[in-house]
């Protein structure tokens, strides 16, 4: 067997040639190749070179900084297209795309790393119910994100008579990927990373397809002392290994190294809960997490469900669910920021494609997400508000097949100010921007699809909580202290139907002391 290239970063990026597309692995702030995004910027601000790259990336790459993981290619010329699930961690990348300065297309992560897994087989392409009705459906848009974007990248199909979604593959050329070791032969491990994500995917469909395999690691060991059952990235495909230094090869971006989240060590948990402070997010928190029961698989999405883990912590009803991510981890505590995608202690950390069968299965339970915007007819936007471009990401996985949904958030946004007084919710000031509209700026889950099958979802907020039936959106509870004509309907562009019998919220929800969710 030959042994690997040792290269560094500015002499693997002058294996990009112009017009190639460029995969490259990362997870939020996670397992980004910098050093190879970083040499490949540098050169084409000094040289104008590689040009119109197409970039594809099945995740969220960056930590919103606009200069990190996606936003190094963020310069007119360097890309012609890219291909992403979520746009929010790499705002530049995010406004060119908005801006029509290049082709630019947004589709549901799930889907896309089974796209990876159909490259490597030499598959015409993903078949898959996930995003129908959404506006990833065709006949909604197709993921296009600008009038620039032409290109059909989906079909809708029928199979056995009902309706699917062919993505279909395309050839991919060259990849920057990420491990932790790698040996003398090109054997990459990666256990000092959070998740494995879809790493060996990239590699087998860029090699399968005739492409160059780039690995960034933090160092190469002799050959043979690698444990075999740690190596994700085969030797076989690799073409290139790079020695990447201290500052591009963070576990996170802009965070210290911890091994409790990459499952190397276990974190000591204290017994001693720290009781927070009663926020309006903590309320909306206590409402969902009074729906959960024992022994359920669980997703939390960022925003107010991420407050639901410390609520279920105080009321030591924690063991009742077991949290998972879309990267890959199961069991443990979600992390958020630079760090979302990997958990504190987790019990498994699985490949990236293996966790969104199991959630296009049904897997899930549960799932709690964000409330951005919604419909009369149930449907939610979490992924383009005029000109800003945040991105479904696993959100029309995670929405359309889990159990039960649960959509959590304030009432209105921008500016909403509350105080809980004595098991009550007074509205001190309303915040400028309506969530409840008349119709979403762009649907991400959709109402009909999930009415059509029978699937149960609840609107949560701070004030009143709402219930998906089959002919619309209906209030059925109200928190004390709320006006539902002057501090609910008129602040809506639509009337909600009404419950035969509208409850008054648990009164213990507004109060400091715990609300007894323990049985």
């Amino acid at each position: 067997m030959k042994k690997v290239k040792i290269l560094t970063a500015d002499q693997a990026v002058d294996l990009v040639k112009d017009g190639d597309t460029l995969v490259t692995s990362g997870f939020v702030g996670n397992c980004n190749p910098e050093a190879l995004s970083k040499a490949i910027e540098k050169k084409f601000l000094e040289t104008g070179a590689p040009k119109d790259l197409t970039l594809f990336y099945a995740a969220s790459q960056g930590d919103r900084s606009g200069k990190t993981g996606g936003d190094h290619y963020a310069h007119k010329g360097l890309l012609k297209r890219v291909i992403a699930a979520h746009y929010a961690t790499a705002p530049r990348l995010g406004e060119m795309c908005v801006n029509n300065e290049l082709e630019a297309y947004n589709l549901p992560q799930g889907a896309l790393v089974y796209l990876l897994r159909d490259m490597a087989g030499h598959r015409a392409g993903t078949i898959t119910h996930v995003g129908l009705d959404t506006f990833v459906d065709p006949r909604n848009g197709g993921g296009k994100v600008n009038e620039k974007t032409t290109e059909d990248l989906i079909e809708v199909i029928e199979v056995d008579g009902k309706e699917k979604l062919f993505y279909k593959t395309f050839p991919v050329n060259i990849c920057f990927l990420r491990g932790t070791y790698a040996d003398e032969y090109g054997n990459v491990t990666l256990e000092k990373e959070v998740a494995t994500t879809e790493v060996t995917s990239i590699a087998q469909a860029v090699r399968n397809n005739g492409g160059t395999v780039i690995v960034q690691v933090e160092s190469v060991v002799q050959s043979g002392t690698l444990d075999a059952r740690l190596v994700k990235i085969p030797g076989i495909y690799v073409d290139a290994v790079v020695v990447a230094n201290k500052e591009d090869h963070e576990q996170a971006i802009g965070q210290e190294y911890n091994p409790a989240i990459s499952g190397e060590t276990r974190a000591f948990l204290s017994d001693d809960v720290a009781i927070s402070p009663l926020t309006i997010k903590k309320v909306i928190a206590r409402r969902a997490a009074m729906e959960l029961r024992k022994d359920t698989v669980v997703n939390l999405g960022v925003g107010a469900p991420e407050y639901i883990a410390q609520v279920a912590n105080e009321e030591q009803i924690a063991d009742y669910m077991t949290l998972t991510v879309e990267s890959g981890a199961i069991g443990g505590i979600p992390q958020g920021g630079p760090r979302f995608g990997s958990s504190l202690n987790p019990d498994a950390i699985i490949d990236q494609p293996y966790q969104f069968d199991f959630y296009d299965g049904g897997g899930l339970n549960m799932a709690f997400l964000g409330l951005a915007e919604c419909d009369e007819t149930g449907n939610i936007n979490v992924s383009r508000f005029g000109p800003k471009l945040a991105g479904c990401g696993g959100f029309i996985n995670i929405t359309q097949n889990a159990k039960k949904v649960f959509f959590c958030g304030t009432f209105t946004a921008g500016g909403l100010k509350a105080k809980l007084d004595d098991g009550k919710l007074i509205i001190e000031q309303e915040g400028k921007n309506i969530k409840f509209k008349k119709s979403v700026d762009q649907v991400t889950f959709s109402g009909r699809y999930a009415n059509k099958n029978n699937q149960p979802v609840l609107y949560i907020t701070e004030r009143c909580v709402f219930e998906l039936r089959e002919d619309g959106l209906y209030l059925i509870e109200v928190a004390p202290g709320i006006d539902i004509q002057t501090q609910i309907i008129d602040l809506m562009e639509f009337t909600p139907k009404m419950a035969k019998e509208i409850k008054i919220m648990d009164e213990k929800l507004f109060k400091e002391d715990k609300i007894g969710l323990r049985q």
